[in-house]
């Protein structure tokens, strides 16, 4: 399951609808979906709330925030 949120989160999602391949459309639908249950998920809106009083800088995407909460949750299992 990790190697495959790290596939995901590898993918680029700076092509347009017009050029992506049915398969990269495929990708970037499970991206949102899989965005969409983690933000749902209590341990990220924990993971939030902490980020928001930790700092005052420019308020991230929600596809930025997913994505370090990812990558901060696996750095912290890699131990």
């Amino acid at each position: 399951m990790l190697e495959e949120i790290t596939q995901i989160l590898e993918t680029k999602k700076t092509m347009t609808n017009s050029t992506m391949t049915e398969n990269q459309q495929t990708e970037a639908a499970v991206w949102e979906t899989l965005q969409q249950a983690i933000a749902e998920c209590s341990g990220f809106q924990q993971w939030q709330a902490q980020q928001k009083t930790d700092t005052d800088t420019d308020v991230e995407s929600l596809d930025q925030q997913v994505r370090s909460y990812l990558r901060e949750t696996l750095e912290t299992l890699a131990y």
